[in-house]
């Protein structure tokens, strides 16, 4: 297989044209940002970390019947996936409150919510990625009812198998997001699963050990990754 032109450059990965036209290579480099790009730096052994975190989580998501576009490592800084048609919204799940909920509707961060909530947004960094609901979803035709009904069930059977597993290694799962592509008529999740994209508390001291050490200028952010990942079971050296 051989790697070639870069077709999209996102704020933290790559990706390239293969000479198969259904795989690509997801590159994922050490850019960081947040609050929509206004705040930029590069963290050494970023793109090392998160490569590997995802293909440890989707493997273990697909041990357990969930179908990702991830196929195999390349490298410890690319994988193989399949080429999705990605649907351009973000599938959130949360299990406590923290982040934009806590802001939006006054309720202190931490709060434990059950049954755990779901929301849509819209991923368009210039809008801010606003909520949506199924209604704009299929008025505006960005995805089917049949699809909207097929993201959330996924996003909660992710949910089912993740918030257990970061529990057996004394953790938090706090929230998530999730992406969808279609592959010849199959909806498969896409994107990453890495300490970027979901938020990850020490179950007994609530410890931020995701992203929000970046925002929040916590320090520690790429070793606070790897002591998630090892406590997971994961191995990056």
């Amino acid at each position: 297989m051989e790697k070639r032109e870069e077709i999209y450059k996102g704020k933290a990965k790559s990706v390239f044209r293969t000479d198969d036209p259904d795989l690509f290579v997801m590159h994922y480099r050490n850019d960081t940002s947040a609050f929509d790009g206004k705040k930029v730096e590069k963290l050494t052994d970023k793109g090392r970390v998160n490569n590997l975190f995802n293909a440890f989580i989707m493997e273990k998501l697909g041990t357990a019947g969930i179908r990702s576009h991830f196929v195999r490592l390349l490298s410890d800084t690319d994988s193989l996936v399949h080429r999705l048609d990605m649907i351009p919204v973000e599938c959130v799940v949360r299990n406590l409150a923290a982040g934009s909920i806590c802001r939006r509707y006054a309720v202190i961060e931490g709060t434990e919510l059950n049954p755990p909530t779901f929301e849509f947004f819209l991923k368009n960094d210039a809008l801010h990625d606003p909520m949506i609901n199924d209604y704009h979803i299929i008025s505006f035709g960005w995805a089917t009812a049949a699809q909207i009904v097929a993201m959330k069930e996924l996003s909660f059977r992710v949910n089912a198998v993740l918030k257990q597993l970061f529990a057996d290694a004394g953790l938090l799962l706090v929230d998530y997001k999730l992406e969808f592509g279609m592959h010849k008529g199959e909806l498969l999740l896409g994107d990453e699963f890495s300490p970027d994209g979901c938020r990850i508390w020490d179950a007994t001291t609530r410890k931020k050990m995701d992203k929000d050490r970046f925002r929040q200028d916590l320090g520690s952010v790429i070793e606070s990754y790897k002591e998630v990942g090892a406590r997971l079971g994961m191995k990056f050296d």
